[in-house]
Parts: structure tokens; sequence; C-alpha cells
């Protein structure tokens, strides 16, 4: 008989301190989105010129070309500002965009003192990619994956 793992067994959680205010964590992740994140990570024909959360529940994640075209990520679900911001990952195993795939990337900002914030990250609902899901958590687990990512992040926030 196989197991079944509960749907967030496979998750990837990642945490980190930036020296700055909640306030300021929270809005360059959102508002500096694009400062950030790796140009490198995109699913457009082209290099995105930048990419941005739109800033409310419903709003788009998405990247954006020098040349004006848009690849969406995927969606707000929560948008609570300075402390939360849960995003859905509509980006399938195979790179491109599937608006019914629903994973979701949670993100809680955590004041340690005034000008230290504590950064915590959870992708979850992976169960969802199938079976090409422990495949996808190690990549998202890796130095190319959330890890890396949130250093660029850090090292911008300052």
């Amino acid at each position: 008989m196989s197991q079944v793992n509960p749907p967030n067994i496979l998750a990837v959680k990642k945490s980190l301190l930036v020296h700055t205010s909640i306030e300021n964590a929270f809005r360059v992740f959102t508002e500096q989105h694009g400062a950030w994140w790796p140009k490198g990570h995109h699913i457009g024909a082209s290099v995105p010129q930048t990419a941005i959360i739109e800033p409310y529940v419903g709003g788009r994640w998405f990247e954006r070309a020098e040349d004006g075209a848009e690849c969406d990520w995927g969606r707000v679900l929560v948008w609570d500002p300075p402390h939360r911001l849960v995003l859905t990952w509509d980006i399938g195993a195979d790179w491109k965009f599937d608006p019914n795939l629903g994973t979701e990337v949670d993100i809680r900002f955590i004041a340690e003192t005034a000008d230290t914030t504590r950064v915590e990250l959870e992708h979850r609902k992976l169960d969802r990619f199938g079976t090409a899901a422990e495949k996808i958590r190690a990549v998202f687990d890796s130095e190319g994956g959330w890890g890396g990512i949130l250093r660029e992040y850090a090292r911008v926030v300052g």
C-alpha cells in the first residue's frame, strides 16, 4: 500500500532577518519587486524589465519585458501591509503559466525590533504539481530557488 503525504508536507520554508523596519521590508518586497527579483527568473520570451505585484487582493503578479510584453505568474490572495502577503504561483513544472495550478507563496513580515524584520516565506501546496512535485520542491529549495531569491531581496532592502 502506498502512503499519501499530507498536502503541506511538500512545502519550502525560508526565513531571514533584514535590517530595516517592517514597513520598509514590506514596501521593498512589494513596490520594488523588480529591483531585486533575478532577471534570469522569467517565463516570457524576452528578458523582463521588471516584476510587478499589484497592491490589492486579486491583483496580478507578473513580469513585463522592455517591449511591453507581460507574462502572469499568479495573483494576490492576501494583501495585509506591512504584515503579510500571499500570492499564487501559477507557473507549472514546464515553466509555463497555468492559471489552474494555484500553489501559494505566503510571506510574513515580523518586527523583531524597530529596525530589524524577520521575513518568513512558505511556498506550499506543491502537491499540485502532481508527479513533478518532489522535483519542483527541490528546485524551489535550492540555491537557485527561494534561498537565492531572498538573498537578493535582503541585499536590496539593506
